[in-house]
């Protein structure tokens, strides 16, 4: 596997954390499923890989393509973490469970405005699944393999440099 190798699996992995994104956001704007904090920090990764992977197609540099698997490496991470947290495997962010529910610290004007969100996930709730698993765990699954996909572009062989 030559420099070609490399850019056709960096755009692979690119294309597959953008499609991430894209289902990501059907999900919240065709399916009405507003996103919590820790659902917006496994977004934030796969947005750095697809500009990494747009560099690479231009650049295809080793390094890069490292950085390009540490991001989602981290979303996995992130969805690892949030699947816990939906499974009380262990606590989760205070602003984001089910224990920040409790309405003191409220004023009477917070309770009254129109102002809050109608869509409210809470990172302890799974909104959808699918097979038993919600999507802070399909995403961490399909960020491991986006991981592996990476690794293979950086590890693909380099086309030798000529010597003039």
């Amino acid at each position: 596997m030559g420099n070609g190798m490399a850019r056709v699996l960096a755009g692979l992995a690119a294309a597959g954390s953008g499609a991430l994104l894209l289902g990501a956001l059907a999900f919240q704007y065709i399916g009405g499923l507003a996103p919590c904090h820790l659902c917006m920090y496994q977004r934030y990764p796969h947005v750095v890989a697809v500009v990494i992977g747009i560099v690479v197609l231009a650049l295809p540099k080793r390094a890069l393509m490292y950085l390009g698997a540490l991001a989602p490496l981290v979303s996995a991470a992130v969805g690892i973490f949030h699947t816990g947290v939906e499974r009380k495997w262990w606590a989760g962010p205070a602003n984001c469970t089910g224990s920040s529910s409790s309405l003191s610290g409220m004023s009477g004007g917070d309770l009254l405005s129109l102002d809050t969100p109608v869509n409210l996930v809470m990172c302890d709730q799974v909104a959808w699944s699918l097979g038993g698993l919600s999507m802070a765990s399909w995403n961490a699954i399909a960020s491991v393999i986006l991981v592996a996909i990476w690794i293979a572009a950086a590890r693909s062989p380099q086309k030798p440099r000529m010597l003039l």
